[in-house]
């Protein structure tokens, strides 16, 4: 398979679609379904059982642990969680972290090291000083509709939902909902005006 590289790993049962491309030193786990007119990047990680969408780029060194959706773009350097759904046509650039409990619907755009939380209550450890583990603690979900954008290194406070077609400024602080259609800016972040599809 000259679509392979020969330093790439795979898992046992992979579906590999058709014009698909796997570079170097990737590793993709066992089960992995890869549709067609797909392209793994270099140093890419996907976890066991996870489906990639026909036509998506995944780009070096990130790191994938859900599904993806058709036509997306994983840019360099992002780590998607587990239980993090990924629409159709959703665009994640540079050094990200779409962390467990982010839902993402399609056409939605997260700009470059968009900051996103899942826990309203962090701490390291328990009043008792053990250290916390996955039951200490509960992970709140974030919803982003259909087409909205998240600007440049926006930070996304856990327990909101983000209409669709709202525009997120750069380094916009969002603590609260965004209405469909709304642009914020700013800490925290307050609408200035609509937007429409375009």
């Amino acid at each position: 398979m000259e679509n392979i590289s020969k330093t790439a790993r795979l898992g046992k049962n992979l579906i590999l679609g058709e014009n698909s491309i796997i570079k170097e030193n990737a590793i993709i786990g066992e089960d992995v379904v890869i549709n067609k007119q797909v392209i793994i990047g270099n140093n890419v990680t996907i976890q066991d059982g996870i489906t990639i969408g026909a036509n998506s780029k995944i780009w070096d060194n990130s790191y994938i642990r859900s599904n993806i959706g058709n036509g997306c773009v994983v840019a360099r350097g992002v780590f998607i969680d587990i239980e993090v759904p990924i629409g159709n046509n959703v665009k994640i650039q540079n050094r990200n972290n779409i962390t467990h409990g982010v839902i993402l619907e399609d056409g939605v755009f997260v700009g470059p090291n968009v900051t996103f939380s899942n826990d309203k209550y962090p701490r390291a450890i328990n009043s008792d000083e053990t250290l916390k583990s996955g039951s200490d603690w509960v992970c709140v979900k974030t919803l982003v509709k259909k087409g909205a954008a998240l600007g440049a290194g926006c930070v996304i406070v856990c327990g909101v939902e983000i209409g669709e077609w709202a525009m997120i400024g750069a380094g916009a602080v969002i603590t609260k909902d965004v209405p469909n259609y709304a642009m914020v800016v700013g800490n925290p972040a307050k609408i200035i005006k609509w937007v429409s599809k375009s």
